[in-house]
Formats: C-alpha cells, structure tokens, sequence
C-alpha cells in the first residue's frame, strides 16, 4: 500500500479510535461514579437511590430502580456503540499499524518469526484472553473477587514477558492493551446488554426479572472501570520507549498497571472513606521507582577521540534513510516525526535525542530494520559524551 494513503489510513483510524475511547470510558467513570454516590438512606418506594446534582447552568435529578419501573419509557438510551466503535477502530488500528508492517512494529528485531505467524499469534491471543478470563470469571474463582484479580493480573504479565520475546517492546505493549480492550467490549456484548435487554425483556412481557443477570453485568462492568487506567498507559506508551525498550519491559508494565489499578480503586472508594486516600502517594513514589529503575547506566568514556567522519558514516547508513528530507528507505515518503539528519547542524543539535533513543533504549531504529550494531551505538555515545563536536 501506498505509504502516503497508510499514514492518512492510520491518523482517521487514530483519531477515531481516541474519539470513541473517550466517550466510552467517560462514560464508564460517569456510571460509577454515579453508583457510588446515590443517595441510598431513604429512598422512595422501588428506587435504590437517587441523585442531585449541578453542571453546565442546569440542576439534574437521577434516580436508580432497584430492578425496572414498572412500565418502560419510551426512549432509552442504551450505551453500547462506544463501546463497539472503540474495539472496531482499535483493531483496524492495530492492523493499519502492526498487520501491514509486521516485521517493522510487530516482529521482534533479530526474529525469524514470519509476518504470518506473528499476525497469527497476535490474533489467537486476543480470542484466548477473552475465553480464559470469562471462564474464570464464570467458575467459582469468580466468586472471590480479590483472588480472581490478583489471577488475572498474573496471567496479563505472563503473556506480556511471553510477548517480548516474540514482539517488539511497543508490540508486546501494546497487545496487552489489545487483550484487556477485547475483554472490555466482550464484558459488554456478552454480559452487559444481554442482561440489559432481558430486564427489559421482562418489564415489557409483564414478568419478573431475573435479578442475577444484572448483577453480574455490574460486576463486570466494575471489571472494565478498573480495566481504563491501564489501558490508557498501554494507548500512550508506545511515546515512552524508556517503558518498553528497557531490559524488563514487561516488569515495568506490571508495575504501572498496579499503580494504576490502586489510583482507580481510591476514586471508586472515596465516596465512603479516605482510607485508599495513600494510594496517591504511594502510586507516586511508585513512578519515581520507576523511572530510577529505568534510567540509563552512566558508560565509560573512551579515551579515544571519536571523529564526526565516523559518526557520519554510520547515521548516513542506519539512520537518514528514514530520517531525511528525501527518505531512500521503502515505506516511507516523509521523515518520521519531522526528524531530519541531513548535516552536521542537525545531527549535533539531534545529540540528545540520538542518545535518548539510539543508544539509552535502542529503540531506534525502529525494529533495528538497518541493523545497527552493539559497536556503533558505543562509537555514537562516546562522541556524544566527547561534547558531540562537528569538526
């Protein structure tokens, strides 16, 4: 495909897939927020709870059945599409960027893995996340809410250290974020709307709802609040290649899907206490562990005087073949990210980021596609360190 008709593929996918995420997490912290604090101390006759509340000029009053009134109205609006609509983009995202590009984004640098097989994996994977979570959920583990957390949580940073020996750091990052995603949108087209649509289902045939099957669409609706957090930092991540390209990638990533989990649960709860209120704290002491695991190793200098004719040689070979004003790489017809390494200005006033990138994380090149070795990321850090001099 055209590498101009993929990166405008790829930004209206993008742009989609952010549009449609935002309302549908926003709406999944609404309703929660929403069922923590209704008002429960006395309400009228077949309500749980009701509530007052104030935005945009306007006072609202929301009230919360305990199952249905006892006739429908007749408009009701049903919260599903955003959901739908997120997946959709999500993956057409994930194919525009990882399927079509596989041994760039997808395939871990140095693998024999074919495009295929990676594709195949990063499928199957998907369709086995969904099936191995909804069946704990389902078996009696699921009646232990904690202890199907921590499993599930286990099972995520096994599949992610699984991952990075097959994916690139971004990939294996990234297809965490894809299992998780799938198994929100399948907690609401499996679970939520059919329990939603049986009760009322019920309410219109004039029987009797079946109380479980909303109960269970709540508990996973929890499931998916607790889910975003992580998931936003996996939407992000693939900007923070400190995260994914440090040595135990998938550490980290377990790390600040804790952090994040124990952020959400103080939001969830502080409508009845403060007593989750160290969980702020401790999430950011928890970043700065973080970020001082990950920070680079201070090299030794060499002694010996590194020439910009050396350093030259080397970007002209691994890196202006994308990053120039007129890329002679296949695939690409713009620099990426604007970044351009034409002359010596730019390349002296790119330093920080060439040791950022080149050689603190090595996450560039992009999947190692022009095979920069071990011996040429020191002789680019020694030259750096020697005060990046252009003559």
């Amino acid at each position: 495909m055209d590498p101009h008709i993929t990166e405008w593929l790829n930004l209206a996918v993008r742009w989609v897939h952010m549009i449609t995420g935002i309302a549908w997490i926003g709406a999944s912290f609404y309703f929660v927020w929403l069922e923590n604090h209704l008002d429960r101390s006395n309400p009228r006759e077949g309500l749980s709870g009701d509530l007052w509340a104030i935005h945009g000029g306007g006072i609202y009053h929301l009230e919360k059945y305990k199952l249905a009134p006892p006739k429908m109205p007749e408009q009701l609006h049903w919260f599903k599409w955003e959901a739908y609509a997120t997946f959709l983009s999500g993956f057409t995202l994930l194919a525009v960027v990882y399927y079509l590009n596989a041994q760039l984004y997808l395939v871990a640098p140095g693998s024999d893995l074919s495009s295929a097989a990676a594709i195949g994996i990063s499928v199957g994977s998907l369709v086995a996340g969904w099936f191995i979570y909804t069946t704990l959920c389902d078996s009696p583990l699921g009646k232990q809410p904690a202890l199907l957390g921590l499993v599930l949580f286990v099972l995520l940073v096994a599949a992610a250290w699984g991952f990075t020996h097959v994916f690139s750091g971004r990939a294996a990052f990234i297809h965490i974020g894809a299992i998780i995603g799938t198994i929100m949108v399948g907690n609401v087209f499996f679970i939520i709307m059919p329990a939603q649509s049986d009760l009322v289902g019920a309410i219109n045939a004039g029987r009797e709802p079946d109380p479980a099957l909303p109960a269970k669409g709540l508990l996973r609706s929890r499931h998916n609040n607790y889910f975003t957090l992580p998931v936003l930092f996996i939407m992000i991540s693939n900007h923070f290649p400190s995260t994914y390209s440090f040595e135990y990638n998938w550490a980290i990533l377990a790390g600040l899907a804790i952090l994040s989990v124990l952020v959400r649960h103080y939001f969830n709860t502080r409508h009845e206490s403060q007593k989750f209120v160290w969980t702020l704290p401790a999430a950011a002491l928890g970043m700065i562990a973080l970020a001082f695991v990950t920070a680079p190793k201070t090299a030794e200098t060499s002694t010996t005087q590194v020439s910009f004719t050396q350093v030259k040689q080397i970007i002209d070979e691994r890196c202006s073949v994308c990053h120039s004003a007129t890329p002679t790489f296949a695939g690409f017809t713009a620099a990426p990210l604007g970044v351009i390494m034409d002359n010596p200005q730019q390349i002296q006033m790119l330093a920080p980021r060439i040791q950022a990138q080149a050689i603190t994380t090595q996450a560039m090149p992009l999947g190692n596609i022009t095979q920069m070795t071990p011996q040429e990321r020191d002789l680019l850090g020694t030259w750096i360190a020697q005060g990046a001099l252009t003559k």
